[in-house]
């Protein structure tokens, strides 16, 4: 098994000492703390500084920690709270309506599940939680892609490989297909990403009334479908739900 790599450590050594302390420290500082080189601490820092986990102060010419790190912990505990307001909600989605419930965020050009409840019958069945899915395909994808500008970006520069034959993998009709998710509210996938299988999606919004992810279910397409398109009461309950989730998290009622 390879061992450790020593400028990461170096590196996680450096942001450790920032973060307690007196919070702004000099190169020597730095340097002679960690029992480090001045030159390895300056590559070190310029590095972090570079990538915004650390900030010099341009005046002493000093270092704290950088608001990246900030922004990285507020996603962390985001994703937590998300998944910690929707437990009850998205249990009673899968309870009401007879499918599995997700709950997802954007994570790296595709949707992350955070959380999944089970469809509620005896049948052998595979948890997906930490399973990416596309976001040019997928109801959730598709949900996040219309609502949030970051998801639409990454959507828009990830590869589109057709997963069925009915995958959208152009650019204009992706486009319709989000406008139309912004006028319903909620996004389906009608054997786009799995034959035989779809989805229907509603997007969760935080007390900034920002679009932190997307909650749906997912079933067999006989079911979750009927002559109309996605049933009616399965599209009221996702809506409910992520309402229901988005008030939690203190968005109001809307």
């Amino acid at each position: 098994m390879p061992g450790p790599i020593q400028s990461l450590e170096r590196a996680a050594a450096i942001l450790r000492l920032l973060a307690g302390g007196e919070r702004r420290l000099g190169l020597s500082d730095v340097a002679s703390s960690l029992g480090l080189a001045k030159g390895t601490a300056h590559g070190i820092l310029r590095t972090l500084q570079q990538e915004g986990f650390v900030e010099q102060d341009p005046v002493t010419g000093k270092y704290q920690l950088g608001a990246e790190l900030l922004r990285l912990g507020n996603s962390y505990l985001d994703v937590h709270e998300l998944r910690a307001r929707a437990l009850v909600w998205t249990d009673d989605l899968a309870r009401s309506s007879g499918e599995a419930a997700y709950l997802g965020v954007l994570h790296q050009q595709g949707v992350l599940i955070v959380h999944h409840v089970f469809r509620p019958d005896d049948s052998r069945q595979v948890l997906d939680v930490g399973a990416m899915q596309p976001l040019h395909s997928t109801a959730l994808g598709k949900v996040l892609a219309a609502y949030d500008p970051v998801a639409h970006r990454e959507a828009a520069e990830s590869e589109w490989s057709a997963l069925t034959a009915r995958t959208l993998t152009d650019a204009a009709s992706f486009e319709e297909e989000l406008a139309l998710v912004r006028a319903r509210g909620w996004a389906a996938d009608l054997e786009e990403t799995w034959d035989g299988v779809a989805s229907v999606a509603a997007p969760v919004h935080d007390r900034r009334r920002m679009p932190v992810g997307a909650v749906g279910v997912t079933g067999a397409v006989e079911r979750v479908c009927d002559g109309d398109g996605v049933r009616a009461g399965l599209v009221a309950a996702v809506r409910d739900c992520a309402r229901a989730v988005s008030r939690d998290l203190g968005a109001g009622r809307f």
